[in-house]
């Protein structure tokens, strides 16, 4: 079966009972198999069952419901308003752009999967109402780093990927909303026997799925196959054809392919029943036969899945594992976050009273005052004003993205300095080619001789980071000291102004000239030890890069007292210097 009668069969299967599977992860662009897609929906949903489409940064009141505010202020009590997750209840919500969800909408959306209800509650009003709910997530990430929440995934039955070379117009469903009506009622009664129920469970383990959930989705989506062809019990034919359409995209490794259980070493290995003992009736026959039948149905699901499981999936799934990237990858994104007081995006409305740069929430300051005023006195002999209180007082927070700083100490020392600066040159070229993407900056500090030099303050352009590399001369001591010290000092300006520092040496750790410019190992090396600690102290991701030709005892002393990865590169390019320096960035946002 294609990849488009899959997405078809989603849909039929989805229509059946949508709260009961959960959602559909639907990751298209905008185009007319999309289209089609959600159109096929709403002609399979009976009339009665209401769609409706919510924004990724829906409000949480809007969501779940909460205070009626007009309402509330004209009749001096608390009222309610109903919510679109509850408005919404028996039908389908899809959401746009369902790769942005925060992770609170995501945990409110999992919570009224999980409960079937939706559960509120404001200050002085309190809100619980039934929302039994499928949810369509459009997935329109352009990138292997966006993806939608994993608490939402994992309670999803289907992920359907219309973006690998899908056609652009999908078969019909070969279902009307009558047939789904009829599947719907005898759905309740449709069973599945213990050898499918454990077939279908071994065939997720197999696949490498540790979520439970995997196998009770797909057992449901065999349930559902069957009510759809009017039989009462699951067969063969229906668990295979839900697990290609339940485990094959949740996949994470590919199973070896299964022995034929009908080749003559199967045969062979097969113990020969004793003489006279004839066919054994299924109520006392050997265990073994039962354990043979539950083997040969895995074989079936997982010869199914197999089939189906995209190609190059597994591949992306194990090069985002090398990477360390995999659930949530920070390629293409600035800096880490942090809390602000008046920029970046909304995290959520606290108690306090504005201080500093903090901001007023005047709606949510008005709305926590309503349900108090008949207490307070408000519409008595006239007075409309409204009372409000120190406590009734409302701040917003936020959540800012940091922009990123790495910093560069080059070792510019010795007869190999052309060819360490050679390689820092590509690396800061290599990176600064993202800049216009990740917001990020690049500075670099030289040392050489018995000092060290801001050869480069943080930067984006391309044009000054080559013109001020270019003329770097090398030779002379290793002042490792002062470059420690240089790097501190740019690091705590990055932070004082809120940005993410990540320092990266690049140095064979044999330092030879202190911090007051004299010469002598020892000290040179207990200085660079001191500056190591004092950096650590800051708190910032750090690397350290060994480029001498053997790994240097030194250099992994020095990274492990300024708290660094310590990364032994004896044989470094500008390419593999800058995967590893992008690799270190990732892991610090």
């Amino acid at each position: 079966m294609s990849a488009a009668a899959d997405a078809s069969s989603v849909v039929s299967l989805f229509a059946v009972d949508p709260a009961g599977f959960g959602g559909v992860c639907l990751r298209s662009w905008v185009q007319p198999a999309r289209t089609q897609w959600l159109q096929m929906l709403r002609e399979l949903l009976p009339e009665h069952s209401p769609i409706r489409r919510i924004p990724f940064n829906i409000a949480e009141d809007r969501l779940l419901g909460g205070l009626d505010l007009t309402a509330t202020l004209k009749a001096n009590r608390p009222i309610g308003e109903q919510g679109a997750l509850a408005a919404t209840d028996g039908g389908v919500v899809v959401v746009s752009m369902a790769e942005r969800l925060t992770m609170r909408t995501a945990a409110h959306l999992s919570a009224v999967l999980d409960d079937g209800e939706v559960a509120a509650q404001r200050e002085g009003f309190r809100l619980r109402e039934p929302a039994r709910i499928g949810i369509v997530a459009l997935d329109e990430s352009m990138s292997e780093d966006e993806h939608v929440p994993a608490s939402l995934l994992d309670r999803f039955a289907f992920l359907v990927d219309l973006n690998s070379g899908g056609p652009r117009v999908l078969p019909e469903a070969g279902h009307d909303a009558v047939r789904i009506l009829e599947a719907r009622s005898r759905m309740p009664r449709v069973r599945a026997s213990s050898d499918i129920i454990a077939a279908l469970c071994d065939a997720a383990t197999a696949l490498g799925i540790g979520s439970v959930r995997a196998s009770i989705l797909t057992l449901k989506a065999a349930r559902a196959l069957a009510a759809l062809a009017g039989r009462s019990t699951v067969t063969q034919e229906d668990a295979a054809a839900a697990g290609r359409l339940v485990l094959a995209p949740r996949a994470t490794t590919l199973p070896p392919p299964a022995a034929n259980p009908g080749s003559d070493g199967d045969r062979r290995s097969q113990p020969s029943p004793p003489d006279g003992a004839g066919d054994p009736s299924p109520s006392n026959g050997p265990p073994e036969s039962s354990a043979a039948q539950e083997a040969d149905l895995k074989d079936v699901v997982l010869a199914a899945t197999r089939a189906a499981i995209p190609p190059g999936l597994l591949a992306r799934l194990c090069a985002d594992v090398e990477r360390g990237t995999r659930g949530g990858g920070s390629t293409g994104r600035a800096g880490a976050l942090r809390k602000s007081a008046s920029r970046g995006r909304p995290l959520g409305v606290r108690g306090g009273i504005p201080r500093g740069n903090a901001r007023l929430n005047v709606i949510e300051t008005v709305r926590a005052a309503a349900p108090w005023q008949r207490l307070r006195g408000r519409g008595q002999q006239g007075d409309c004003r409204l009372r409000i209180l120190s406590g009734d007082l409302r701040v917003t927070h936020f959540q800012q993205r940091t922009q990123t700083l790495t910093i560069f100490v080059v070792d510019a020392s010795g007869s190999s300095a052309l060819n360490r600066l050679s390689e820092a040159k590509g690396a800061v070229e290599l990176l600064l080619a993202d800049c216009y993407v990740r917001r990020d900056q690049v500075a670099v500090i030289a040392f050489r001789g018995k000092s060290a030099e801001l050869l480069l303050p943080p930067t984006r352009s391309l044009v000054r980071a080559k013109r001020n590399l270019a003329g770097l001369p090398g030779g002379g001591g290793t002042p490792l000291a002062a470059a420690i010290d240089g790097a501190w000092s740019v690091a705590g300006q990055a932070q004082r102004r809120g940005d993410t520092p990540v320092v990266v040496v690049l140095s064979d750790g044999r330092a030879n000239v202190a911090r007051d410019g004299s010469g002598g190992r020892d000290k040179a090396h207990a200085d660079a030890l001191q500056a190591a600690r004092r950096l650590r102290q800051l708190g910032i991701d750090a690397l350290f890069v060994d480029i001498s030709p053997r790994p240097n005892p030194l250099a992994g002393e020095i990274a492990s007292a300024m708290a660094a990865r310590y990364v032994p590169l004896p044989h470094a390019n500008a390419r593999a210097l800058s995967s590893v320096v992008t690799a270190s960035v990732n892991a610090a946002r």
